[in-house]
């Protein structure tokens, strides 16, 4: 009885006041949550950079991983806006999250797997190992996944290429990839880039010539370490051009840096090294390319500079001076023996001059 009197004993207006109350509370805290959920910022970014997860987790794996970045103030919350929000699953990738991003935004992208690519860079004039290298930098997978590919008979052959003849394919660009594909992948897409720039757009090209395109990739490479400057890569190219229509070897000193495995002066005995890819031993094009050349490089093996040059030496300043006949080159050369042995003693003097002072210096 009590309890029908109090609610028989209240007036109307103080019941609408009660409902009315109730209602603005529920409003407050919805909107309150809803704020939290849909509007708010919640991570604490201090720096923006990339955000990986290396493998799928559930929301605890995700809260404690963006606490140990300092990203996270309330990990309660953290849970409760996730487990409110129906997400208990993220997928691993590399995210971009930016500072102000809210609950709903983060956990979609995050569960949804909705990746930011990133940018590769393929450099011009590398090595196989320092671009398996530099891969293994830039994905989830490692240089050892990256190898197994361009080692993989079955790829190789799906692809018609040696292993030499894929690496030089691997066109000097820009791409975007994701950071969660695969080696083969990525390195069937450059591949798919360099058709579509060079053997489509070069196709008619090719065929008038004598050399098929993995003999103008191979030139190509021999040009692009070569050649330092862009201006003097078609006169290169005539001059190799040049050797091979007379039968003459092409004697290209990054074959034989190639063949010993590394780039450094080279000296009278290393012309000699018995390897498939000295040109001072074997004429013609060696087996393959002994790197991956820019467009640069294949436009100018495809469209050599038209003149009679047959040698050339290098000048101090990384260019080169052209010879027609063998006894221009042989005077032009002299001088830059010359040149260098003046550099060598200039430099021992200023060693000697130092190591004077120092011991000046010590004995003080």
């Amino acid at each position: 009885m009590r309890f029908k009197n109090f609610f028989t004993e209240r007036p109307v207006w103080y019941w609408t006041s009660v409902l009315l109350v109730s209602v603005i509370a529920f409003i407050a805290v919805f909107t309150s949550r809803w704020t939290r959920l849909h509007r708010d910022a919640v991570l604490t970014i201090t720096k923006v950079e990339p955000f990986y997860l290396s493998k799928s987790t559930d929301l605890e794996g995700l809260a404690t991983k963006l606490d140990s970045l300092g990203w996270v103030d309330k990990k309660k919350e953290f849970r409760w806006a996730g487990r409110l929000l129906g997400w208990n699953h993220f997928r691993r990738g590399r995210y971009e999250l930016p500072a102000d991003i809210n609950y709903d935004n983060l956990f979609d992208k995050l569960g949804k797997g909705l990746q930011d690519p990133l940018n590769l860079t393929v450099l011009p004039g590398t090595d196989l190992e320092s671009f398996q290298r530099r891969l293994a930098q830039r994905f989830a997978f490692d240089s050892t996944a990256v190898r197994q590919v361009f080692a993989d008979s079955s790829f190789l052959q799906e692809k018609s290429l040696s292993r030499q003849h894929l690496f030089g394919r691997m066109l000097p660009d820009t791409y975007q990839f994701y950071w969660t594909e695969s080696p083969k992948v990525v390195i069937s897409k450059i591949l798919e880039h360099f058709q579509d720039e060079v053997a489509g757009q070069y196709g008619n090209r090719i065929h008038e010539i004598r050399f098929d395109l993995g003999d103008m990739v191979t030139l190509a490479s021999i040009i692009e370490w070569e050649a330092r400057r862009e201006d003097e890569k078609k006169t290169i190219s005539g001059l190799y051009w040049n050797r091979l229509n007379r039968g003459m070897r092409l004697q290209a000193d990054p074959t034989v840096l190639f063949a010993l495995g590394e780039r450094r002066r080279l000296y009278y005995k290393d012309y000699e090294i018995d390897h498939p890819y000295n040109t001072y031993i074997h004429k013609g094009l060696p087996p393959g390319p002994i790197t991956n050349p820019g467009l640069g490089s294949i436009e100018a093996a495809l469209y050599p500079a038209d003149h009679d040059f047959l040698y050339m030496v290098a000048t101090p300043e990384g260019t080169h001076l052209f010879s027609e006949t063998y006894e221009q080159h042989k005077q032009k050369s002299r001088d830059w023996r010359e040149w260098l042995q003046k550099q060598y003693r200039i430099k021992e003097r200023r060693e000697a001059a130092e190591q004077q002072r120092q011991n000046k210096q010590s004995t003080r």
